[in-house]
C-alpha cells in the first residue's frame, strides 16, 4: 500500500542521517529501517470501524520542518520541584532541566536520555526496544516515531523501588514551523511502584501568535510494567493552538500488574492520540480516564484499544470529551478479550457534551469476545448537550444559567482532575479548564 500520509521528512536517508547523528548501535537503526518499512506500507488507519472519523486535512506538515538533532543545554539544573521525586524538561530541541532527589537515587532510578543510556547502560534499553514491541505494529503514525525519534527518554524503575512522590516529564513545544519527534520508555521491575506526571505546554506562547506556521509534538509513552508492578501516570497537554501533537500510549502488563491512565487535552490544534493496553499477565490491570476540552475549530481524535490476553484480568475505561464552538471529537475504543482471557471484567465508556449547535462528536465503543467466561464485558456511550434538568436545579439554588453550565461541564471533567499526583499540577489543570470557558464567543444551548 502506498504512503497516505505523505510526511516530506520522511525516509530512508533521514533515518540513517539521524541514527548516525545520535552514534547509535547497528541494533538501533536496524530497528529503525524495520518500523520505516512498516510506516510506509500501512495506512493511516487499519480499522475499518474507525476509518471514516480520520481527518488531518488541518495538518500542514509541508510547512514544518522536524529537529534532525537534539541535545543538552550547557546549564542543566539540578533542583528537584517541590513535591516531585524527579524531573526531566525538554524545551524544543534540548533537555533543559534533570534532577533526582535523594529517594529517587537512592532507589536506583534512572531517568535519562536514550543517547546518554547507549553510551553507559545500553542494556536498559536494548531488551525494551529491539523488535519494536513496545508500540503497535499496525498504526502508521507509532511506527513513524519508531522510526524518527530525534529524542529518547528512558525513566527505569528497579524492582522493589517505591518512590511516593511523582517523577515530572515536562516537554515545552511549539515554536512555529518547527517540530520534534520523540519517544518515551517507561521501564518498572517487579514490585516496583512509581507514579509520572506528564506536562505538555507551549514554549513560547507570544512568537506562536505572531506567526500562522504551525507547529509539531510527536512522541510516544512506551510503558513495560513487570509482575506486580504499579504505575500511575498522569497526563496534561495544554500546547498552543498552532501545534498538531501526535501521541502514541502503548503499555504491556505482567502477572498483577497494575496502570492508571489519566490524561486530560486542553490545547493544540489537532491532537490525535492513541493508546494500546496489553494485559498479558494473570490479574494485571488497567484504569484509564481521558478527556478532552476543544473550543475554536480544535479536533481531539483519540482511540483506544484494551486487549484482554491473560486470565482474570480488569480494564476500566472512561473517555469524556467537552466541545464548544466549532470543535469537533472523535471518541474511538475496542476491548478484545481473547480465549485466553477467561474471567476477564471489562468496561469501557465514552461520552461526550456538545456546548453549541456548531459543535460536533462521535463515540464508537467496540467489543471483540473470543471468551464466554467472563466476569463482564460492556460498553456504553452518548453525545449530546448538558442535561437541563441539571442547569434546572442549580439555577433553582440561585445560580445563573451559564455559571450552571460551567459547573456542570467541571464537574463532568472532575475524574480526571482528582487523579492528577502532584497538586500543583491539579491546581493547574483546574485553572487551565476555568480559563477554557470564557475564550468561546460562540457558545450556545445546543438544540
Amino acid at each position: 500500500m502506498t504512503d497516505s500520509l505523505k510526511l516530506p521528512f520522511a525516509g530512508e536517508d533521514i533515518v540513517r542521517r539521524l541514527s548516525s547523528d545520535l552514534v547509535e548501535p547497528s541494533w538501533l537503526l536496524e530497528d529503525r529501517l524495520a518500523a520505516l518499512a512498516l510506516y510506509l506500507d500501512l495506512p493511516i488507519e487499519t480499522n475499518n470501524l474507525f476509518t471514516l472519523y480520520v481527518d488531518l486535512r488541518q495538518a500542514r506538515f509541508a510547512e514544518i520542518e522536524p529537529y534532525a538533532t537534539t541535545g543538552t543545554a550547557s546549564q542543566i539544573a539540578d533542583t528537584v520541584p517541590e513535591g516531585a521525586a524527579a524531573l526531566i524538561e525538554v524545551a524544543e530541541d534540548k533537555v533543559v532541566a534533570r534532577a533526582l532527589s535523594a529517594e529517587a537515587i537512592a532507589a536506583g532510578v534512572v531517568i535519562d536520555t536514550f543517547a546518554n543510556v547507549l553510551r553507559g547502560r545500553p542494556e536498559l534499553l536494548r531488551g525494551a526496544l529491539e523488535g519494536g514491541s513496545t508500540l503497535p505494529a499496525n498504526d502508521k503514525l507509532a511506527q513513524f516515531a519508531r522510526s524518527h525519534a530525534a529524542l529518547g527518554l528512558l525513566i527505569h524503575v528497579p524492582a522493589n523501588a517505591s518512590l511516593v512522590k511523582p517523577i515530572v516529564v515536562r516537554w515545552a513545544a511549539g515554536h512555529p514551523g518547527r517540530g520534534l519527534t520523540s519517544r518515551t520508555l517507561i521501564d518498572v521491575g517487579e514490585n516496583a511502584s512509581v507514579s509520572v506526571v506528564e506536562e505538555q505546554v507551549n514554549s513560547d506562547p507570544s512568537t506562536q501568535s505572531e506567526s500562522d506556521k504551525q507547529s509539531l509534538w510527536w512522541g510516544t509513552t512506551e510503558v513495560r510494567l513487570a509482575q506486580a508492578a504499579v504505575l500511575n501516570f498522569a497526563s496534561q497537554q495544554d500546547f498552543g493552538q498552532g501545534t498538531v501533537a501526535i501521541v502514541n500510549r502503548h503499555a504491556t502488563l505482567a502477572r498483577d500488574a497494575q496502570l492508571n491512565w489519566a490524561l486530560a487535552s486542553v490545547g493544540a490544534q489537532i491532537h490525535k492520540s492513541r493508546i494500546d493496553n496489553h494485559l498479558v499477565g494473570r490479574g494485571s490491570s488497567v484504569k484509564q480516564v481521558e478527556i478532552g476540552f476543544g473550543n475554536g475549530r480544535q479536533l481531539f481524535d483519540a482511540t483506544s484499544y484494551t486487549r484482554h490476553i491473560g486470565a482474570d484480568t480488569t480494564g476500566d475505561l472512561l473517555s469524556k470529551g467537552v466541545f464548544l464552538d466549532r470543535a469537533r471529537g472523535y471518541y474511538k475504543g475496542m476491548i478484545t478479550i481473547e480465549r485466553t482471557a477467561t474471567g476477564t471484567d471489562s468496561f469501557l465508556g465514552e461520552f461526550a457534551m456538545l456546548m453549541s449547535k456548531q459543535a460536533r462528536s462521535v463515540t464508537i465503543p467496540s467489543l471483540e469476545i473470543d471468551q464466554p467466561n467472563v466476569r463482564r464485558a460492556s460498553h456504553a456511550s452518548s453525545v449530546g448537550p448538558v442535561d437541563e434538568s441539571q442547569v434546572f436545579y442549580l439555577m433553582s439554588r440561585g445560580l445563573p444559567r451559564e455559571i450552571a453550565r460551567k459547573f456542570i461541564v467541571l464537574g463532568f471533567l472532575e475524574p480526571v482532575v482528582a487523579r492528577i499526583p502532584l497538586g500543583d499540577a491539579q491546581d493547574r489543570l483546574r485553572n487551565l479548564l476555568e480559563e477554557k470557558w470564557p475564550e468561546s464567543t460562540e457558545t450556545e444551548a445546543a438544540a
